[in-house]
C-alpha cells in the first residue's frame, strides 16, 4: 500500500512540477512553524487568547440574538451530511480524507451562522477534500437566495482521493460553485482580481505559516467592510498572529475544535457604518502570551 502511494505521488508531482515545488516547500516550512512555535515560548491557545464560549461573543460581535435560532438547522445539516457520506462508505472525522481531517463541527457551525446572519453575496474558501464546508456554505446561500461560492483547491498527491473530491456537495447546489483546481498562491490573486470584493473568506488548505498570510494578506485586501475570515488550524503556525498584526481586524477569536486536537479563528474587518468593532471585547493576547512567556522561563507553568 506505501508502495503505490509512493508512485501515485511521484507521477503526480512529474505531471504537475510546479505545484511538486510547492508540495516540498510546505513540508520545509512546516519544518520551521514548529520551530517557530516552540521558540516564541507559549501554547497556541495563550497566543491566540483561546475562548470558551466563542458562539455567544461571535454573535454579539454580529448583533445577533442569543442563542442562535440557526443551530437547530445546523444540527440537522451536519446530519444529514455525514449519513450521507457514511452511507457512501465514507468514514468522517478525523484522518477521514487521507492523513488530513474533514471539518470540524464548531468550525463549520461558525460558517453556517455568518452565513445565516450576514447573507453574503461572494464567499471565498482555499481547500475542498470532501466539500463538508462547501457543503455548508452552500446549503446556507440557497436557505438565503442569495451568494456564490468560489473554492480554490490543490488536491492530494495522492490520485487516489481525486474521485472524493467535493462528494460532499450534490449537484443541486452546485450552480453557486465555482471550484478552481491548484495552489493558492498561484490561483487566488487573479481569481479575486476578478471576483472583486468578497464578504467571506474561509482558510482551509495548507496550514503553513508562509500559506496563510500569504492567503489573509490577498483576501483581506479584498474584503468589504463589515468582512470575516475563518480560518481553521491556527495553532499549527504563528501566520495568523503575524495577520493580527498587519491587518488589524476590528475584533479576532480562538476557539477549539470540538473533534480532535487544534485552534480555528475568527477575523473580522472594520464596519465603521454599523460599529461592529465596539460590540465585542478584545482578547489581549500579546499580553497574555508575553506573561505565560515569563512564568515560562521562571518555571512557573
Amino acid at each position: 500500500m506505501q508502495l503505490g502511494y509512493t508512485i501515485r505521488t511521484c507521477e503526480s508531482m512529474l505531471r504537475h512540477p510546479r505545484q511538486g515545488v510547492e508540495r516540498v516547500r510546505g513540508r520545509i516550512d512546516r519544518r520551521h512553524d514548529r520551530r517557530e512555535l516552540k521558540e516564541y515560548g507559549a501554547p497556541a491557545g495563550v497566543i491566540y487568547g483561546e475562548v470558551s464560549d466563542w458562539a455567544q461573543q461571535m454573535h454579539a460581535a454580529l448583533g445577533q440574538p442569543w442563542p442562535c435560532a440557526a443551530k437547530a438547522s445546523f444540527l440537522e445539516l451536519w446530519e444529514e451530511i455525514t449519513r450521507e457520506l457514511e452511507n457512501a462508505g465514507v468514514r468522517v472525522g478525523l484522518f477521514s480524507y487521507g492523513r488530513w481531517n474533514d471539518c470540524d463541527p464548531a468550525f463549520a457551525e461558525a460558517i453556517w451562522c455568518i452565513v445565516t446572519h450576514v447573507r453574503p453575496q461572494i464567499v471565498v474558501e482555499t481547500g475542498v477534500a470532501h466539500g463538508l464546508t462547501s457543503r455548508v456554505v452552500l446549503e446556507g446561500l440557497v436557505r438565503n437566495d442569495r451568494g456564490e461560492l468560489w473554492s480554490v483547491d490543490l488536491p492530494s498527491a495522492d490520485s487516489a482521493l481525486h474521485g472524493q473530491i467535493g462528494m460532499a456537495v450534490p449537484k443541486r447546489l452546485r450552480s453557486r460553485w465555482t471550484y478552481v483546481e491548484g495552489t493558492s498562491r498561484h490561483r487566488l490573486p487573479g481569481m479575486l482580481d476578478e471576483i472583486g470584493d468578497i464578504d467571506l473568506f474561509i482558510h482551509d488548505s495548507l496550514h503553513t505559516g508562509r500559506n496563510l498570510y500569504f492567503e489573509l494578506q490577498a483576501t483581506w485586501s479584498h474584503m468589504r467592510s463589515g468582512g470575516l475570515a475563518v480560518i481553521d488550524d491556527i495553532d499549527h503556525s504563528l501566520g495568523f498572529h503575524r495577520f493580527l498584526e498587519w491587518g488589524a481586524p476590528a475584533r479576532r477569536l480562538a476557539a477549539r475544535h470540538v473533534v480532535g486536537p487544534g485552534l480555528w479563528g475568527v477575523a473580522m474587518k472594520a464596519d465603521r457604518a454599523s460599529g461592529v468593532q465596539q460590540r465585542l471585547q478584545a482578547t489581549q493576547v500579546s499580553n497574555a502570551a508575553a506573561s505565560y512567556a515569563e512564568r515560562w522561563a521562571d518555571g512557573k507553568c
